[in-house]
């Protein structure tokens, strides 16, 4: 009877990327150690307008199905305009992205004793945040965030202003908590951040993401290694080295390419050129021939003409890219982009399609010339599980969950790996 009694814990809604939701379970974690309840908590987006529209359509509809408990937003979007979140009738209190990972504004929260709003200058933030959660994830992958923060000012991107400049996690932390997830059985970490190639420039000895990397396979028995979004134009020789000697680094890494057109690549700011893509796509799978290509690409940019776009068309065949995230462009107010002559919304969205239809096209080839390959797959569910390469593999009956598996792969079925 007392359980039925108690009050309900709180609903926690997360947008935007690995690291917010990584973020989301630190959260959960604080708000219950602080014995937060009836509450509902939304972590937002701000790396589109169409992202921050998102997270208000959910804080609107999360009142309505809530409508006693206090809701309590934070995140990217919160960071950057507080003012507008605070000014919703909804929203009871809107915390920062540095305060959502600190146990006082929980415990603050669940007593009351806490202001409206609480966002602080994150650019001041010098430190990671120091809650680290082991497991995070599924029963098979964990994450691990290693960095946060970035120090470049791409004129697209309004998400330094939401996570401040960058700093990293030292290298001895990561590797313990890698080791706890090892031993605990997981069998394979992700290494998460915003701006992952610049680990370690606030650190002594200015170590770089190659070294971070080379000492967790050294240190640590984790059987997979895997790399989330980097930045090619910053990837060490020691993280090269890794990727040709170390099998337990996966061979699948996803580039912030943005573009394929030097001019509108100049235009954002950006640190590499086309060219740069390609030598560095050709480099690595020279060193690692198995090695599958994701992309963030951006459809629409201010200025974007139609032979420029076709750059982008282009550069998914010359990087042999596979695994595509196509953003249609979104002007975010306060970036420099934003006073850049706009393309026509249609437009925008029509290149967006094409762009979408050529990534189809990458991962059609990319499953086909799987077929009759074996593969090591990690099961993520009962029956299905995803190759070293991140693609998807169905199976017919039940496998344990949590496990690297042996697969042959007999079809490709409805977009997806089929076991034989």
């Amino acid at each position: 009877m007392a359980d039925d009694l108690r009050a309900p814990a709180p609903i926690l809604s997360n947008h935007g990327c690995r690291l917010n939701a990584y973020e989301a379970e630190a959260m959960r974690e604080l708000a219950g150690q602080a014995g937060l309840t009836d509450a509902v908590i939304v972590n937002t987006c701000a790396v589109t307008a169409e992202a921050v529209r998102k997270g208000r359509q959910d804080i609107r509809k999360l009142r309505r199905e809530n409508p006693n408990a206090r809701l309590i937003v934070t995140g990217c979007a919160a960071q950057t305009d507080p003012e507008s979140f605070a000014a919703m009738a909804e929203v009871d209190h809107v915390i920062g992205n540095t305060e959502k990972m600190q146990p006082s504004t929980w415990a603050g929260l669940a007593t009351g004793d806490t202001e409206p709003v609480q966002v602080d200058d994150i650019m001041s933030v010098t430190e990671t945040a120091g809650h680290l959660i082991d497991g995070f994830g599924t029963r098979s992958r964990a994450y691990v965030q290693v960095q946060n923060g970035c120090d470049h000012r791409c004129t697209f991107c309004i998400i330094p202003y939401g996570r401040g400049n960058s700093r990293s996690v030292p290298a001895g932390v990561v590797v313990d908590q890698i080791a706890r997830l090892a031993d605990r059985g997981y069998e394979e970490v992700v290494l998460t951040g915003v701006d992952l190639t610049s680990w370690g420039a606030d650190l002594p000895g200015q170590p770089r993401l190659g070294d971070l990397v080379a000492r967790i396979l050294r240190l640590t028995k984790v059987p997979r290694l895997r790399i989330s979004s980097i930045d090619s134009i910053e990837v060490d020789d020691a993280l090269m080295r890794c990727i040709a000697e170390e099998a337990r680094l996966m061979p699948h890494l996803h580039l912030s390419l943005q573009h394929g057109s030097d001019l509108i690549l100049k235009r954002m700011k950006r640190r590499h050129l086309r060219d740069d893509a390609i030598r560095f796509c050709e480099a690595a799978r020279r060193l690692r021939p198995d090695m599958t290509f994701g992309a963030d690409i951006i459809a629409g940019f201010p200025t974007e003409t139609e032979a420029q776009f076709a750059d982008s068309l282009d550069l998914v065949e010359a990087c042999d890219l596979t695994w595509l995230h196509v953003f249609p462009y979104s002007a975010r107010a306060g970036t420099p982009a934003a006073r850049m002559p706009a393309v026509d919304g249609r437009l925008i969205k029509e290149r967006a399609a094409r762009l979408r239809a050529a990534g189809e096209a990458a991962v059609a080839r990319h499953l086909a010339a799987q077929v009759g390959r074996d593969h090591a797959v990690l099961m993520e569910s009962r029956r299905m599980g995803r190759t070293p390469q991140f693609a998807e593999v169905v199976f017919e009956t039940d496998r344990p969950v949590g496990q690297i598996v042996p697969t042959r792969i007999a079809a490709v079925t409805e977009g997806r790996l089929r076991a034989a």
